[in-house]
């Protein structure tokens, strides 16, 4: 194939016919005084090879795009002031070149534009196709100037591709884990399924399985919500709901370890497929990634066929670390990007809040995280406490690597549905190959780049690719005490500190660590020698049983009081739940050897 051919191939648009030249507004930004890297052509010779282009400048940038194409040999066709760009005909050896010079982020095709419509599916999913249809005309004036500060879903299926992924699947008989702080059945919610529940709250009736922090139910709707206001990248997935999380957010390491182990062990239960785990959990522990036991935990889900998401953690580049257990190399660790206002990924960069990492061990990928719309949970701690981050009476803003990893998680069940053959190492190489490089950001902190779905989902591991991560193994016998980092939970005044699980019952990490590779930490509702007994999961059969569309009139939490919790996304723990009422849950004073 000659230079021509393999630069067209590799940024054709699906839907987009080659053969006219209609503006497709794109945004290509072009700096300054820096054209050093375009090798110079003579202008009275026409190139052998030459491609129609779109150049686009920073809105208000001084530079000069015609001088910037004839410095290449090429020509410009037409100015574009209303995107401040312009069409050109460029050689096509000088493709790499333009896109090399600093601050430029795209060199986009000029094609005529074919709408593309997301699928229509008869179950699952009722789709408001106002809402998903753009017609060329809006997608230029978006592109033009017009910005979409928060993110709704709609928009977030065109920024990731994910409306074109939907072509080829939409999550289809995948369950994605979610571990977090519940799910509420608010209208938008797609199908749900209850797990256990882990946390505190499983002790009061009326918040059993339910969403009384906020968390859960944001990230839940941008997997699979059902397009009433918001739309999840895998509509047709569904959650398999591991609350862990209190009505303050408040949990334990120990819960987080326990419910990683219960969906390892339950995976393939009848009625159940859970192939993708979502952790939004994350702590500044430290000790090596080979010891730590929830870093030992992912790897388990990892090496047992569940695909692991993480989010990388929220602390910007004032650590540098990603949060544990992001830090195990085997699973899928994500940071979060801005879009900046467009479809586009040339403008995009890295959120400053996002986890750079280390030399080690950056993110493997980043995805959308800066305001995104979803659902909300009412009434729920977060909701009372940021009433600004209400979009509307059924949706909320929410932003942080949290929601950027369940972005990658429904992306992970699209590619799982359309590649049910794949192992976790596969669908770790399909997403960070096709990731889209980001210019304007840092190479370490973006990772591979910026998530592409459809190019994803489209990508098949070519035959005789071995896609296999061959890391050490870890053991997962260290500290649990070092694995919560500085993050302690506490309850009338006594911290949960030390190798004691939240029932005070001692630690044996060994012991522990062959029991959770073995499949057979949880013998009922026993796990690490302790009955978690009195919360309604304990002997009842609840696979396959689902609430998908049924009513939530409300649920009254004007009884739970909550202190020093900020929405900050960085971890749900290191807080006090002072004030909640919870019994049957105690551990010992006494210093555990």
């Amino acid at each position: 194939m000659d230079r021509t051919a393999t630069w067209r191939a590799g940024r054709r648009r699906p839907g987009v016919s080659w053969g006219k030249r209609t503006v497709l507004a794109t945004v290509v930004a072009v700096t300054v005084g820096l054209l050093s890297g375009v090798a110079p052509a003579t202008a009275s010779e026409p190139a052998e090879d030459t491609v129609s282009v779109i150049l686009r400048r920073v809105p208000g940038s001084a530079i000069d795009l015609e001088a910037l194409v004839e410095a290449t040999g090429g020509e410009v066709r037409q100015p574009l002031e209303i995107i401040e760009g312009v069409a050109a005909e460029v050689p096509a050896a000088a493709v790499d070149a333009l896109e090399a010079v600093p601050d430029v982020v795209e060199v986009t095709p000029d094609a005529a534009l074919t709408i593309e419509r997301a699928p229509e599916r008869t179950t699952g999913w009722a789709r408001r196709s106002t809402a998903l249809d753009f017609v060329e005309e809006d997608f230029g004036r978006r592109h033009g100037g017009a910005s979409f500060a928060d993110l709704t879903t709609e928009h977030l299926a065109r920024v990731t591709g994910a409306d074109r992924a939907w072509r080829l699947a939409t999550g289809r008989g995948i369950d994605v884990a979610l571990i977090d702080s519940g799910v509420v059945p608010v209208p938008g919610m797609g199908e749900v399924v209850n797990g256990p529940d882990l946390s505190f709250d499983s002790q009061n009736p009326d918040l059993l399985h339910l969403d009384a922090y906020g968390h859960g139910t944001h990230l839940a709707g941008l997997i699979n919500g059902d397009g009433q206001g918001v739309q999840g990248l895998a509509p047709d997935a569904r959650i398999l709901n591991v609350k862990v999380g209190a009505a303050n957010g408040a949990v334990d390491v120990s819960q987080v370890i326990a419910a990683i182990d219960w969906v390892v062990q339950h995976k393939d239960d009848p009625g159940l497929n859970v192939r993708v785990l979502a952790l939004a959990f994350g702590t500044d522990g430290v000790q090596d990634h080979q010891l730590d036991p929830l870093s030992y935990a992912v790897e388990v889900a990892w090496h047992h066929g569940i695909v692991v998401v993480v989010a990388g953690g929220n602390r910007g580049q004032s650590v540098p670390v990603l949060n544990n257990p992001a830090t195990n190399p085997y699973v899928i660790a994500v940071g979060a990007s801005e879009p900046h206002g467009t479809y586009t990924t040339g403008d995009d960069t890295v959120a400053e809040f996002s986890n750079r990492g280390s030399d080690e061990r950056g993110v493997d990928l980043v995805a959308p995280g800066r305001s995104l719309i979803s659902l909300r949970a009412p009434g729920s701690f977060v909701d009372e406490l940021h009433p600004e981050g209400r979009f509307d009476d059924g949706r909320f803003r929410g932003s942080g690597t949290s929601q950027a990893a369940a972005v990658v998680a429904a992306a992970a069940a699209l590619v799982l549905e359309e590649h049910p053959e794949y192992t976790p190492d596969d669908v770790k190489w399909v997403l960070t190959r096709t990731a889209k490089r980001l210019p304007l950001a840092d190479r370490h902190a973006q990772g591979a780049g910026a998530l592409d779905v459809h190019r994803a989902v489209a990508t098949r591991v070519p035959s005789g690719v071995d896609t296999t991560q061959r890391w050490p193994r870890a053991t997962g016998t260290g500290s649990l005490d070092g694995a919560r980092g500085t993050y302690r939970v506490e309850h009338d005044g006594v911290v949960l500190d030390g190798e004691r699980d939240i029932f005070g019952t001692p630690w044996d990490g060994v012991s522990w660590s062959d029991a959770a590779w073995n499949g057979v930490s949880w013998s009922g509702g026993t796990w690490n020698g302790v009955s978690w007994s009195g919360v309604s999961w304990s002997g009842v059969s609840w696979s396959g049983v689902s609430w998908s569309g049924v009513s939530w009139s409300g649920v009254s939490w004007s009884g739970v009081s909550w202190s020093g919790v900020s929405w900050s996304g960085v971890s749900w723990s290191g807080v006090s739940w002072s004030g909640v009422s919870w019994s049957g849950v105690s551990w010992s004073t006494a210093a555990v050897t």
